[in-house]
């Protein structure tokens, strides 16, 4: 006898490949979906290892920018210091300003000039006196250029005495102190 099959063999292969197709679909899926997180979280890794990273940067430069303006007040402290150092080095050095002075006007002035007034101002010396002759005058001039102490030697008036019995011609002369600033007490007060 024949063998006949009645059974809905087609609908049962249907449903099997079906069920098969849907189990492949659903592996792959799973497959892409694991794939992806994977690749997500690898990403997301790395992402968070340079932001540590940048964060790391951004602390150790914070760190840095107080040294260097710690350093930056240390140094403007130096400059401040160094000044002070300075002027008081000055001060040192025009503590016997006054007998200097003295004693290299008594060097300088030559024999026909007589000084009446001298007068400090600063680091600028006003001579006012009498000449017996320009060419004496002429002569201190040169002399006060050539010294160690003074320089700058300006003339401001050269007056002729027609009362005067000896014909002696009155001056009036600026002279600056080498070396010396203007007023060294009111620098350091300044600081």
């Amino acid at each position: 006898m024949a063998h006949i099959n009645l059974l809905p063999w087609r609908e049962a292969s249907l449903k099997r490949k079906k069920k098969e197709y849907f189990t492949i679909l659903t592996a792959v899926g799973l497959t892409a979906l694991a794939l992806v997180l994977i690749v997500n979280f690898y990403y997301q890794a790395r992402i968070d290892g340079q932001n540590s990273r940048n964060q790391f940067l951004k602390n150790e430069i914070a760190q840095l920018d107080i040294q260097i303006s710690e350093i930056r007040t240390l140094n403007e402290k130096k400059d401040a210091l160094q000044k002070r150092i300075d002027v008081i080095e000055q001060l040192q050095r025009s503590r016997n300003v006054g007998t200097q002075v003295l004693d290299e006007i008594a060097k300088i002035v030559p024999n026909g000039i007589y000084i009446t007034q001298l007068e400090k101002q600063g680091n600028v010396i006003y001579l006012t006196g009498k000449s017996e002759s320009n060419n004496h005058l002429a002569n201190m001039i040169r002399a006060i250029e050539l010294s160690d102490l003074f320089t700058d030697a300006t003339p401001e008036s050269i007056t002729a005495d027609d009362d005067s019995p000896k014909l002696l011609s009155s001056f009036k002369m600026k002279v600056r102190i080498k070396g010396l600033i203007a007023n060294p007490s009111a620098t350091l007060a300044a600081k």
